[in-house]
């Protein structure tokens, strides 16, 4: 009997260990407190998210019908469903404004959204396949990447007019803004580097190379410490760059399909966004020092992210789950981690 006991006990323990549960009790950073269905069609890929917080709506692009969801963070209801933007990758809120910025891969065209209407108010022809997009806050402009364009649109956004674009040699890739040292960079995926944009005269003020990264692609950006974080796709690492020194002082593994990272300055952590079915998690220790936590599991297919700063939230869309093709978005609540140093 004994022996019985011991044996239905270790399989017990077994099946725990081993099943996607045991990971979630067991992760360093990570908890799952909600999910939501979308109203959209299942098993069509989602794009980039970014977070109002004057109106508290988390706003995702959901690539493959064409709709932007404005969320309640709130309630974590869907206040509406906006159609009508073909191949929506990058979209990004301007503060002030109600406008909501969308890269329409499908037509070319950057869209403009009001959430006051809901509804689409302009459509500006860009550069091939819209991308990434950041805004430069004290310069009213938008900067949009157009990755098989080479090049990068710049959108007055008083006037919702495009007011320049600069061409490179290269793809690009997700455009940040570094607030402290007021200059927009750019990933020039193809050469491996990175561009500076003077947004004052929207001129390149210079390009670096990225040493030890191959094929970066998705960028955030610690204004405080002109700190940049690279998701270098061609060789699996994630990379940090010193904006102002122009080398690279970090380099971390991280799974295979990395898209989309965020940047938590409340909690020092990065969230990686990596479709082969992980968030990758890493921590700044201080501006020199970067550590890897854990590459905590979701779903495959989960490409891209967005991170609330004062609550810490991580919100996550599913295309699938448990190979079945849904439309839904996960909630996640950071677990404290006192390992940070100042």
């Amino acid at each position: 009997m004994r022996t019985l006991l011991k044996i239905t006990f270790g399989i017990a323990v077994l099946f725990f260990l081993t099943s996607p549960l045991s990971s979630i009790a067991r992760s360093q950073t990570l908890r799952q407190v909600a999910k939501f269905d979308l109203p959209g069609p299942t098993g069509k890929r989602f794009d980039y998210l970014t977070i109002d917080d004057e109106d508290h709506f988390l706003l995702s692009a959901h690539l493959g019908p064409g709709i932007l969801y404005v969320i309640d963070m709130q309630t974590n209801k869907v206040a509406k469903a906006i159609p009508g933007l073909p191949g929506i990758t990058g979209l990004e809120f301007v503060p002030g404004t109600g406008k909501v910025y969308t890269s329409d891969w499908g037509e070319e065209k950057i869209g403009i959204v009001d959430l006051h209407s809901m509804s689409v108010q302009k459509r500006l022809p860009t550069e091939a396949k819209p991308n990434g997009s950041k805004y430069a806050v004290p310069f009213h402009k938008m900067y949009v990447a157009n990755t098989l364009g080479k090049a990068v649109t710049v959108v007055d956004v008083d006037k919702d007019e495009i007011v320049k674009v600069l061409k490179f040699e290269s793809e690009t890739g997700m455009p940040q803004y570094d607030s402290a040292a007021r200059k927009v960079y750019v990933n020039l995926r193809s050469t491996n580097e990175i561009a500076e944009i003077d947004p004052a005269a929207d001129t390149v003020a210079g390009r670096y190379p990225v040493n030890g990264c191959r094929f970066n692609h998705g960028m955030a950006v610690d204004s405080e410490h002109h700190r940049a974080f690279l998701l270098c796709t061609g060789n699996r690492t994630f990379a940090v760059f010193a904006l102002d020194t122009h080398k690279t002082i970090a380099h971390l593994p991280m799974p295979a399909g990395a898209d989309v990272v965020k940047f938590d300055p409340g909690l020092g952590r990065i969230y990686v966004a990596c479709s082969s079915g992980f968030i990758s998690v890493f921590e700044a220790k201080n501006a020199d020092h970067y550590q890897k936590l854990e590459d905590f599991p979701v779903e495959r297919m989960v490409h891209s992210l967005a991170v609330d700063p004062t609550s810490h939230r991580v919100y996550a869309p599913e295309q699938e789950e448990n190979g079945q093709p849904v439309a839904r978005m996960v909630v996640y609540e950071a677990v404290a981690s006192d390992r940070r140093k100042p």
